[in-house]
């Protein structure tokens, strides 16, 4: 991963999605980049991933003429700082270019690619078969010095100018035989030098794309679903009723799922439940004293979403449960139920 010298990108998300909803705003770059991989809907969507995941991103990165093109897959990570990752020719004929990127954190990311005239490259081949073959040789190694002259600029910033500088006198050493001059100045240092600190001319980004970066738990994990009251359940013998399990009774079990390998507790709905229509045992129609009813029929005199059962506790209660769930290494997700009773607080009645 390097860091050449392309600013850092700060558009947020929302506007991201502006631009990608109205593609005549940007149009193309001096370095047409076309076809960008992975893009969900368009890029009304963002792609996703999890942090250290690898992925893909691709592009069609073209020019005219016969100066070499290259391109550099861009993500900048939700302080605005990009991260650059060298791209690939994949294949020549269709101009397709990848890399290989990561996101190292989560967040709001974005992802662009950046398409370049590569002076480098351009050089280096023109100069190779016109010196080797004795042709326009004072003309060429002159064009080189000049070429390494202006990367200068940016790569003095980075330490280590000397390879640099080294070159272009030996480019100008007349004294030398003009291929021991480009040899110097094609030496496996200098591609080395390149390929970490690219000089880039024409930079010419494609618009950049919403990339949500998730934890790791995002992409897998093994989750155990409870009915909390029936963790802790009995029978009352004097009574003779059933009584609820409750929060806490249910935290009591947690050991025993981290035990079983599991990375999050699910739990069913623990709202308070409505009264009207409620279902009895075995989902029959007929009700008895007693009989709960579904979790799934929210809301009652006792509160809605935003509320606990008062059979399974308060949210005291419920901190003791998440509390004993990360002890034992567990997270604690909740269904998201959308139903609601016609007892809800919220229904308009």
């Amino acid at each position: 991963m390097t860091a050449p010298d392309a600013a850092a990108t700060t558009t947020t998300p929302t506007e991201l999605l502006a631009r990608t909803l109205r593609p005549g705003v940007l149009p193309f770059g001096r370095i047409p980049v076309q076809s960008v991989r992975p893009l969900v809907d368009g890029g009304t969507r963002p792609a996703k991933s999890v942090e250290h995941e690898e992925f893909t991103v691709a592009a069609q990165v073209f020019r005219e003429g016969h100066d070499a093109v290259n391109a550099t897959a861009v993500l900048t990570d939700p302080d605005g700082v990009d991260h650059h990752f060298p791209m690939r020719l994949d294949n020549a004929g269709l101009s397709w270019w990848s890399a290989t990127v990561v996101a190292d954190r989560p967040g709001w990311w974005t992802y662009r690619v950046d398409g370049w005239s590569d002076p480098w490259a351009t050089w280096v081949h023109d100069a190779t078969i016109k010196v080797e073959a004795g042709v326009d040789t004072e003309l060429m190694l002159e064009e080189g010095a000049r070429m390494l002259e202006r990367s200068v600029g940016t790569s003095l910033a980075l330490g280590e100018p000397n390879l640099v500088h080294q070159a272009v006198a030996a480019l100008r050493d007349t004294s030398r035989p003009p291929l021991a001059r480009l040899r110097f100045a094609t030496s496996p240092d200098l591609h080395t030098w390149f390929a970490r600190h690219p000089f880039r001319e024409m930079v010419s980004p494609s618009p950049a794309y919403p990339l949500l970066v998730e934890r790791e738990l995002a992409l897998f994990g093994a989750w155990y679903e409870i009915f909390p009251r029936s963790e802790g359940a009995h029978y009352d013998e004097e009574a003779g009723v059933w009584r609820t399990g409750t929060l806490r009774t249910a935290a009591e079990r947690l050991p025993a799922v981290a035990a079983m390998g599991f990375d999050v507790v699910y739990l069913t709905p623990v709202h308070p439940i409505g009264t009207t229509a409620r279902k009895g045992k075995n989902n029959s129609l007929a009700t008895q004293d007693g009989d709960p009813g579904s979790p799934y029929a929210i809301g009652s005199p006792d509160g809605g979403h935003d509320s606990l059962h008062p059979d399974l506790g308060t949210f005291e209660d419920f901190d003791v449960f998440v509390g004993a769930a990360r002890r034992n290494g567990l997270e604690v997700a909740i269904d998201i139920a959308l139903q609601a009773s016609p007892d809800h607080p919220y229904v308009d009645t």
